[in-house]
């Protein structure tokens, strides 16, 4: 059934700015688990004072009144990202007035980024290059090419001489795709990479492909070359549809999981993180962006709830924006990686371990820079939580609880509780536990039995 709306949310009288103070409006949706409901708000955001306020389109009423909110910054308000209020994460759909699309839908263009398989190993510089250009990145994507789909992705160029080659090339190993956004983001993203010509690149030595002496069909990276092209190519990587398009190149075998936080994430600091990491000898293997929803941060985290009194902080940060996660891979690759990371404590860490990520990056014991798998058997879990599961559409929920004997973080052994969660077009999500249908199956029985003595 599509959603229905009594009144005109976009005219009512909570729609009209009745002073000159600027304000900008969104329609956003909150999955209520409770009552398995999308429900839909107005967010108005007043970058005078940082200060929020909402609307309950179905209700019509006024849901929280205008509040000051330090935690959504004007960066943050762009379609398609979630920002978190008084826990809850609103989903940004829609501009909820034509000035707000207006005045920021212009600084908010998209384009599609990728990175050739030669140089897939210094993303991180990349990623820094990308956030001193005032372009932040939104999406990103670890990606093997079949031939087919690397055909299908330049079948422009079908009738080309080089269209073989290219294909054979782009398909020969991992490349990231990312979505990019800001101002002209087309624009700027292809004049970061340079012309594709080898005499025009000598003309402006400054770019990309000239610095790396890049030729032919292995030119460093790809830019769409129109907002409509940039459209198209982002649904390819990164569709609509949940559980299409190119895969992440997970192994999920001898590994650990790594997630750069969103605040890191916010700050622009996972290119640093992503070069301290490949600086350090350890082989990235897989790399894709999550929102993650509240209930999920929750579960993941679990381990530590009664044990830390962070537990409901650390999940605030998960689920605040935008997290990286990586497949770290090697041999005894969770213990060297965990002492790579440091104390959980940035500031122990940089006085007895100055040189780990979250000394160097980190703030405080829960905006501390990355997350990182503490056990060795727990090291592909997290890895299938994200990677693996997150390809298929599905989920895979890990309950990692610790034994009443143990002590200390993930010291037990770790105890699997397997849910698939089916996603419908973003309305409703219905869960089935296969514990939860065998009990059903044995009340029904049972109430049979009953009726028929």
């Amino acid at each position: 059934m599509p959603y229905t709306v009594k009144k005109n949310w976009k005219t009512g009288p909570h729609c009209r700015n009745m002073s000159k103070e600027e304000r900008f409006a969104f329609l956003t949706e909150w999955y209520d688990s409770t009552a398995a409901l999308q429900r839909r708000y107005q967010l108005m955001y007043y970058p005078k004072d940082g200060s929020v306020e909402m609307f309950d389109v179905k209700n019509q009423r006024t849901f929280l009144r205008r509040t000051v909110y330090d935690d959504i910054q004007q960066d943050d308000l762009f379609l398609g990202n979630r920002v978190t209020v008084f826990s809850r994460q609103l989903h940004l759909i829609e501009y909820a007035d034509q000035y707000t699309a207006n005045k920021l839908g212009i600084k908010k263009e998209r384009t599609l980024a990728i990175l050739k398989p030669d140089v897939v190993t210094k993303i991180g510089d990349f990623l820094e290059l990308i956030y001193s250009s005032n372009l932040i990145v939104t999406k990103a994507k670890m990606s093997c090419l079949t031939c087919n789909q690397a055909a299908d992705f330049y079948a422009e160029h079908q009738s080309k001489p080089f269209f073989n080659n290219l294909v054979q090339y782009v398909s020969s190993g991992p490349l990231v795709a990312m979505e990019l956004m800001g101002t002209d983001a087309v624009s700027a993203w292809r004049r970061l990479l340079g012309p594709t010509d080898s005499p025009t690149r000598r003309e402006s030595p400054q770019n990309v492909r000239s610095q790396m002496g890049a030729e032919g069909i292995k030119n460093v990276g790809h830019g769409s070359d129109s907002l409509a092209a940039a459209a198209r190519e982002l649904e390819f990587f990164f569709p609509s549809t949940v559980g299409l398009g190119p895969g992440n190149t997970a192994r999920c075998t001898d590994c650990t999981c790594c997630i750069i936080k969103p605040h890191a994430m916010s700050e622009g600091l996972a290119g640093k993180i992503l070069n301290s990491i490949s600086k350090a000898g350890f082989e990235i293997t897989a790399l894709q962006m999550f929102h993650v929803e509240r209930a999920n941060a929750e579960e993941f985290l679990e381990v530590y709830k009664g044990v830390v009194t962070e537990y409901s902080c650390m999940v605030s940060e998960l689920c605040s924006g935008p997290c990286m996660v990586l497949e770290i891979h090697g041999n005894d690759v969770p213990k060297r990686f965990r002492e790579f990371c440091g104390p959980a404590d940035p500031e122990i860490a940089r006085h007895l371990y100055p040189t780990t990520l979250r000394a160097l990056y980190g703030k405080t014991k829960v905006r501390n820079a990355v997350h990182c798998t503490d056990l060795p058997e727990d090291g592909v879990l997290e890895v299938h939580r994200f990677l693996l599961w997150g390809r298929l559409g599905l989920y895979l929920k890990v309950h990692l609880k610790k034994s009443p004997t143990d002590s200390g973080f993930y010291s037990g052994r770790t105890k699997l509780h397997i849910t698939l969660v089916y996603k419908t077009s973003g309305q409703q999500q219905a869960e089935r536990s296969c514990k939860g249908v065998q009990q059903q199956q044995q009340q029904q029985q049972q109430q049979q039995q009953q009726r028929s003595h």
